[in-house]
């Protein structure tokens, strides 16, 4: 009997015993965590989840793109008509384009220039007291950059004349940083068609916090140079010209890209006839101007090509001649039905070529 107790107590003695007891009695008293894993109820929401990687986006605009592949295909055949037209011809078509297509942009960004304010301020930097002076330095941009330069793959800071300052606040986000995954995209897209690209790019800029006031006019010039960077004549894609409806699409992406090619379409027939405007007139300044003397007249004559509307201060300027011998001449051209005076006033007026369309 005494053996027997003797085990028995060196049970109880037992270490090991001991703490398992222990343990279990500690577990019992932890009764408001919850229990195992396998026990939890089913009913339970999900929780977070992990968010898909920005390139994530691609995939949906490839599947767009394959939808739309006819409409893409021909739209991308215009453009390139008149990217070769473009390499053809003169410097002062692209200069002339990129004039119109910046001033129609403003009207969709909401700066509303005229584009006789515009030649006005590009040329001699000259505003009324009425003009918004950011504005104009906006819309100036946006001719420069779509007149040539590098484009935004190169430096995209450099191109939208965007820095960050040397001392920033610890909470604002560097524009490098924001930047950095809008592009990131843009290179994992490699695969897209240019055009489908700069659509992509154009509705997620905002997105990823690009935006700031007059976003609406460096996300479409960006667009705008990425949809013709595969192009050698044509320095960017007509995307307002004749109306930006295409800029305005909403919906899934299937929906923006269709509604991004109609306007690109519409746009770039209506730059390719413009072209076709100015080269019947062209033809026809120059067989009407041959027995004219000196170099005024051709000089003229070609700033009347680069230019949409063109005053006498500033023909003076471009084409380095004397007031009296622009005034002459304009004249002249005004009564051989070459040109038109659209102001209908004594002073400040501008000239236009004279064609049936514009």
């Amino acid at each position: 009997m005494k053996a027997q107790a003797s085990a028995l107590n060196d049970d109880f003695n037992d270490p090991l015993i001991n703490i398992e007891e222990d343990e279990e009695a500690h577990e019992e008293d932890l009764w408001f965590l919850p229990g195992p894993l396998e026990e939890e109820p089913d009913d339970l929401p999900p929780g977070p989840r992990a968010e898909p990687p920005d390139t994530a986006v691609i995939e949906d605009w490839a599947k767009a793109e394959g939808v739309h592949a006819a409409r893409l295909a021909r739209v991308a055949g215009r453009l390139g008509a008149l990217d070769d037209r473009l390499l053809r011809g003169p410097e002062g078509w692209r200069h002339r384009l990129a004039l119109i297509e910046a001033a129609d942009l403003s009207w969709f960004a909401g700066d509303r220039v005229s584009a006789d304010r515009l030649a006005l301020w590009v040329s001699m930097r000259l505003s009324g007291a009425q003009d918004d002076p950011n504005a104009l330095a906006r819309v100036g941009w946006a001719v420069r950059r779509l007149t040539g330069g590098p484009g935004p793959k190169a430096d995209l800071a450099a191109f939208l004349d965007r820095r960050d300052p040397e001392i920033i606040e610890g909470s604002a986000e560097r524009f490098e940083d924001r930047a950095s995954g809008w592009l990131d995209v843009m290179a994992a897209a490699a695969e897209l068609h240019p055009i489908t690209r700069a659509c992509m790019g154009f509705h997620l800029w905002s997105l990823a916090g690009l935006g700031q006031h007059g976003d609406q006019m460096e996300a479409a010039v960006t667009a705008a140079r990425i949809a013709a960077s595969e192009g050698s004549g044509a320095v960017f894609a007509p995307l307002a010209m004749g109306g930006a409806g295409g800029l305005r699409a909403t919906g899934l992406p299937t929906d923006r890209l269709v509604g991004w090619l109609d306007g690109m379409n519409s746009a770039v027939l209506t730059a390719m006839r413009h072209l076709n405007d100015i080269e019947a007139w062209g033809t026809r300044a120059e067989d009407a101007m041959v027995r004219l003397s000196g170099r005024t007249p051709a000089a003229l004559r070609s700033v009347l090509t680069e230019w949409p509307l063109v005053s006498a201060p500033m023909a003076e300027v471009l084409a380095g001649a004397s007031r009296a011998a622009v005034q002459r001449n304009l004249t002249w051209m005004e009564e051989q039905g070459l040109t038109r005076e659209v102001t209908r006033q004594g002073r400040y007026r501008m000239w236009r070529i004279a064609v049936e369309t514009l």
